[in-house]
């Protein structure tokens, strides 16, 4: 069934529902902006057609550079549901699709063993019902599928392993699983579909052919600085240049092992608003560190050059 206000088109000739809200790739601009995600003209590019050729988006990049972001704010902005699957090494299937609800199950045969006391049941009308609908566990996967329109976020899929990259194969192709015990389960409408990667290992190029790819790097200072001013209007100007300027030199520096995302310097801004300082010297910067800088070997580089970073 076509989900209401949606075109009941083939669903080869799809646009996912969103033709109205994207007539061209400024509206994904706007429509992000007003979430407060700030997206460059590329990104805004890939989202649009994303949205135009019902394909999925993989975002590799830096972590804390708006990755799941982006998948967020989509779904704000279009006011759909958010689905998010939380990749790990040695997730399976399972984990995404769906899984049985074990303790019902076995409550709902001691029931029908004392039901049969009394009345006689049919083995395999027992066996069947154990396999209904009530006693399925729904993961995102199936409940994107299920529930399309919606945001289905894959984050850090780099951290799963090659068969769980095999197993998403057909559902980016055909939109569709199929549950033995139920058949076969159909998206009425493609879901929007962002998987992350961290790069922490390569994907396979079967995966990555099924996607519109996109690498999402490390804002220039304006952009940066107007990201913050953008989320955190409460910080001031001052403060905020200071923040994203002693970021933006940490990034540059190459010493890092691991330099801060735009994350880090919402944190960083936001941590030094809450102690209400207005200005960044060496003493404040090396107090709240730890909201930007997450090793301590680089906690440690850092502070050795604050009065040298700090200096205009």
């Amino acid at each position: 069934m076509t989900p209401a206000g949606f075109p009941t088109r083939p669903r080869s000739e799809m646009l996912w529902g969103m033709d109205a809200a994207f007539g061209a790739v400024d509206d994904v601009t706007a429509l992000l902006a007003r979430t407060g995600y700030l997206a460059d003209e590329a990104l805004a590019t890939v989202t649009f057609l994303a949205t135009r050729l019902a394909r999925p988006i993989l975002l590799e990049g830096e972590p804390g550079t708006g990755k799941t972001a982006l998948a967020q704010a989509l779904a704000q902005g279009l006011d759909l549901p958010l689905l998010r699957l939380q990749c790990y090494e040695g997730i399976e299937a399972t984990q995404a699709l769906y899984d049985w609800d074990f303790p019902r199950q076995i409550l709902h045969l001691r029931a029908v063993e004392a039901l049969a006391r009394d009345t006689h049941r049919d083995p395999a009308t027992v066996e069947a019902e154990l396999f209904d609908e009530r006693f399925l566990l729904a993961r995102p996967v199936l409940q994107a599928l299920r529930r399309s329109p919606c945001v289905l976020l894959l984050d850090e899929i780099d951290r799963a392993d090659d068969e769980f990259e095999a197993f998403l194969l057909e559902v980016l192709s055909t939109w569709q699983v199929t549950v033995p015990e139920l058949g076969t389960i159909s998206a009425p409408v493609p879901p929007l579909v962002v998987l992350t990667s961290n790069r922490t290992r390569e994907l396979h190029d079967a995966l990555k052919r099924r996607c519109l790819y996109h690498w999402i790097d490390h804002p220039g200072i304006a952009r940066e600085l107007q990201i913050v001013q953008t989320r955190l209007p409460h910080v001031s100007s001052g403060l905020a240049e200071q923040v994203v300027r002693l970021v933006q030199l940490l990034r540059g520096s190459g010493e890092l092992i691991k330099p801060p995302g735009v994350a880090e310097t919402l944190d960083w801004a936001r941590a030094l608003q809450a102690l209400g300082a207005v200005t960044l010297d060496a003493e404040v910067a090396s107090a709240t560190l730890g909201a930007a800088i997450k090793y301590r070997e680089d906690a440690d580089r850092v502070r050795a050059q604050l009065d040298r970073l700090l200096t205009p």
